[in-house]
């Protein structure tokens, strides 16, 4: 790692912007030696109040002006005595680019050139940090499992990744030819404070303030990577400091969301409905589907992201909600389809129609201006809809959770593959990855044992084979490929004591250790999570007592209690499958990771299910009780009994239904319909 570089006097350009007034505020709370010279010509998507915690600094100093005049920023640079730039000014919304690309050549390109310039005949600038977009890298491959790294052929799609893309080789071309010390960075995407409504998170936050509908370009199945503003911030601070001359550094994060799921979870915010507040509007000439970053050389300088989704939309949504005036009237910017006027003099314009609250119509847009300077031109065509963005490796075919995934995948129309490998085989898992070239894996292996968990008793090497090493090599190959594995565990490794009472509704959380130790197959999967635990690429779900509306299947708690001689009776949470697997798949298309009690809420005991039988199947069923000690004698090992805390899993899915509820909804009504129509024909 280079020696920690020391500026003294930073120009940051466009610092009364989203992104630099950040990365200004930061440096002037941090460093108060540093004297930060901002020079920005307030554009429609800046203020200077994003600045306001900096202006009353003794180092800090404003300077209204445009890049793009060479006796300005020569001036600045010598009067100033600048050593170090930090080059953020550019237009960025991709939307206005299609109609208004000259004003963004004219930004991007020419203005960095004269920044560039003006750096070579001073001659004195020991750091230029040039900061450019993940999207020059062009559209990632929906199937790649590895980021774009920063070597990655530049390959952009449209007017403003282009310009930023040309502006990335005059840097280059400066650094190689005069030797000026540059440095680039390309981001995902950013979101927090301070920043001007057009992009996705603020427009949908400020739409749902006034319960308005939040309009999605296309299907809304675009993947984008979103990372908090005061963590790019750190980025910037670290590779200021840290960052080497001559390299590009990519800030990104491989925590990737739909932008669909990022409407549902601003709707889910404000507590609306995103069935109704949600529309799908007409795509943008050209959407790419999916940006994706490879971060690591940027970790390898100490920096990490420290915000996760929940903490940093909360705290945008509250920013939002405090300051709704903040830009002025921006009812123009909502627009489903927007069209900016930037023009020069003019700070913020809009040619069309406010229909907000109208619907999302398509009528024609009256333009009151000239028509050479209208920015982006209506589609007449709509886009036809992208390919399937998403490729799922399941483990387990033979299995009951396995095969029902297959069967949940054909009916959503998602790809998908049965990892031939065995587990424990790292070289034959390697090859099903490399040949099928998944989005997400699936780990619905492992050893149960047949008929029952006894198996596990007397073949211990087998069980820990695969539930153990088999289940760790499988999360480690993922890791090195940058995977998501959703891996399907048990909440057998619990039961009831002082702290978790029978009774009380007091449940074990995802945080709590395994007190369970009666069944040698409670053991393998007890210790395999608490290892698990370590591999930040894996989300662990744990079933318990898994019922189906199969009532044929062996495996189905329900099937296996109704033809027992004699059932105890004692209250426990289980998981409904036909509710909880699609969930499991949705929890994948969020790459929602760590552990998650996977069940119903509420506890059921057996007599209720029993019941529930005879009162919707069978009204002649009848069923023999004993004890926990009469159990004893014919089990080869003890059972677990507990209630597993669901509110974790029913916050981040409000709809899931309780465990009674669940059981009448998806497995005994169906089944009465079914017996209905047997009887009577």
């Amino acid at each position: 790692m280079a020696n920690k570089y020391k500026p003294k006097n930073i120009l940051i350009t466009g610092a009364a912007g989203f992104i630099a007034s950040h990365v200004c505020n930061r440096l002037i709370r941090n460093y108060p030696d540093y004297k930060i010279v901002v020079l920005d010509k307030l554009d429609y998507c800046s203020s200077l109040k994003n600045l306001d915690p900096s202006r009353s600094s003794p180092n800090f100093k404003f300077i209204k002006g445009d890049i793009a005049s060479a006796d300005l920023v020569h001036f600045i640079l010598q009067t100033e005595f600048i050593d170090t730039i930090m080059h953020f000014a550019a237009q960025t919304h991709v939307d206005n680019s299609f109609g208004n690309s000259f004003e963004f050549t004219k930004n991007n390109i020419y203005g960095t050139h004269v920044l560039l310039e003006a750096c070579k005949v001073t001659g004195q600038i020991k750091r230029f940090i040039h900061v450019s977009t993940d999207e020059v890298y062009g559209e990632t491959d929906e199937d790649a499992v590895v980021g774009n790294h920063e070597a990655s052929q530049l390959l952009p799609t449209n007017p403003y990744s282009a310009t930023k893309a040309g502006a990335e080789m005059l840097v280059m071309a400066y650094g190689r030819s005069y030797g000026l010390p540059v440095i680039t960075t390309r981001g995902n995407n950013v979101y927090g404070t301070n920043q001007f409504p057009e992009k996705l998170i603020p427009k949908f936050i400020l739409l749902a303030m006034n319960g308005k509908i939040l309009p999605i370009h296309g299907d809304g199945s675009n993947v984008r990577s979103y990372l908090y503003c005061e963590d790019v911030a750190e980025a910037f601070e670290v590779i200021l400091h840290r960052g080497e001359v001559g390299h590009v550094y990519n800030i990104g994060t491989k925590k990737e969301r739909r932008v669909f799921d990022v409407a549902r979870d601003i709707c889910r915010l404000f507590n609306l409905d995103p069935e109704s507040q949600i529309k799908f509007v007409e795509n943008r000439p050209f959407n790419d589907q999916r940006y994706f970053l490879d971060d690591q050389k940027l970790k390898s300088l100490g920096w990490y992201e420290r915000t996760t989704w929940e903490e940093g939309l909360k705290k945008t949504m509250e920013w939002y909600v405090s300051n709704p005036d903040w830009w002025g009237d921006v009812s123009g910017a909502l627009l489903p389809h927007p069209r900016m006027l930037m023009l020069p003099g003019i700070e913020r314009q809009f040619n069309a129609p406010d229909t907000s609250n109208s619907g999302l119509g398509s009528a024609p847009v009256t333009n009151k201006f000239n028509q050479s300077r209208m920015l982006v031109p209506s589609p007449k065509h709509n886009i036809p809809s992208q390919k399937p963005s998403l490729k799922f490796l399941i483990y387990g075919r033979t299995g009951w959770i396995g095969g029902l995934l297959g069967k949940l995948c054909e009916k959503q129309g998602i790809p998908f593959e049965y990892g031939k490998g065995r587990l424990e085989q790292r070289s034959q898992l390697l090859d099903d990855i490399q040949t099928f070239k998944p989005t997400h894996v699936f780990n619905a292996a492992g050893v149960t044992g047949r008929p029952n968990v006894d198996w596990c008793e007397t073949h211990k090497p087998e069980t820990i084979r695969t539930n153990v090493v088999g289940t760790l090599t499988l999360a480690d190959i993922c890791r090195e490929h940058d995977l998501l594995m959703i891996n399907y565990a048990t909440g057998c490794i619990f039961e009831y004591d002082a702290t978790h009472p029978l009774g009380t509704g007091v449940g074990f959380k995802e945080e709590d250790k395994p007190n369970f130790t009666g069944s040698f197959y409670s053991k393998t999967k007890a210790a395999v999570e608490e290892l698990l635990r370590e591999f930040d690429n894996v989300c662990t779900l744990r079933v318990r007592m898994p019922i189906s509306s199969d009532l044929s299947n062996p495996r189905n708690f329900i099937t296996k209690i109704t033809r027992y001689n004699k059932v105890v009776d004692i209250s426990n949470s289980m998981t409904i499958l036909d509710e909880l697997l699609p969930v499991s798949i949705e929890m994948a298309k969020r790459n929602l990771r760590g552990i998650w009690n996977f069940t119903n809420p509420g506890v059921v005991s057996h007599n209720e299910i029993l019941q529930m039988y005879k009162d919707y199947i069978d009204p002649n069923f009848n069923w023999v009780n004993f004890s926990l000690q009469e159990q004893a004698k014919v089990i080869v090992a003890p059972r677990s009994n507990n209630e597993l805390d669901a509110s974790k899993l029913k916050n981040e899915f409000p709809e899931l239904l309780s465990i009674k509820d669940s059981l009448i909804k998806y497995v005994f009504e169906p089944n009465r319909k079914t017996f209905a129509w047997e009887l009577s024909n």
